[in-house]
């Protein structure tokens, strides 16, 4: 039997490739696919919407917006609630007693990026220490759907802006709860300056 020609031999090798190539290729799209609906997955998941939020936080601006409405449980007489929203930070609410909190609530739901506290009766260091002032506080934040994230906070005494990192979405109310306070006295009440809230713009 006489040998195959040169040509024949050469287009059974370049078959040969070309069907692997082939099954290459399609071990490439369905990888593809397989690593598609991992993403997907992983977006629809808490954790993974969690992380897609905080770095859209982080890349987006944020913006102040105040609430439509300011309560609190009690006040001390010429210090209300609405001291701790009003701008000011040589005004403020005045809480009785530990355990007093004051709640902020917002005409539509929002994403809640910062709160800014100012502690203390003003930002004048001799003021500051004429009233309590808080040092530890829950933060009660609640969402659209009913959802409550409570954060323990731990405030510096002294005077001066203090900002909590949030990133919590659908937000429509923000409760903060006086859990201690420094430099109470008989006769003193609890200060809290103003209350600053941001959302992402």
């Amino acid at each position: 039997m006489s040998p195959l020609p040169w040509w024949r031999t050469v287009w059974a090798f370049r078959r040969r490739v070309r069907s692997g190539s082939g099954r290459l290729l399609r071990g490439l799209v369905v990888l593809a696919v397989l690593l598609a609906l991992a993403a997907g997955g992983f977006l629809l998941l808490p954790a993974g919407r969690s992380a897609v939020e905080d770095i859209r936080d982080k890349l987006g601006k944020a913006e102040e917006i105040g609430p439509v409405k300011v309560s609190a449980d009690a006040q001390a007489p010429g210090h209300p609630a609405s001291a701790a929203t009003d701008g000011l930070t040589n005004t403020y609410w005045g809480a009785p007693a530990v355990g007093d909190s004051v709640s902020c609530r917002f005409a539509e739901p929002f994403r809640l990026v910062a709160v800014v506290v100012h502690t203390g009766a003003s930002k004048t260091p001799a003021e500051f220490r004429a009233q309590a002032r808080p040092v530890r506080a829950d933060l009660v934040v609640t969402s659209q759907d009913g959802t409550r994230h409570t954060e323990e906070l731990t405030f510096s005494d002294k005077p001066g802006q203090q900002t909590v990192h949030t990133g919590i979405s659908d937000v429509v109310e923000v409760r903060l709860v006086v859990r201690a306070a420094a430099g109470a006295a008989e006769g003193r009440h609890i200060a809290l300056g103003e209350l600053e809230f941001f959302r992402r713009s």
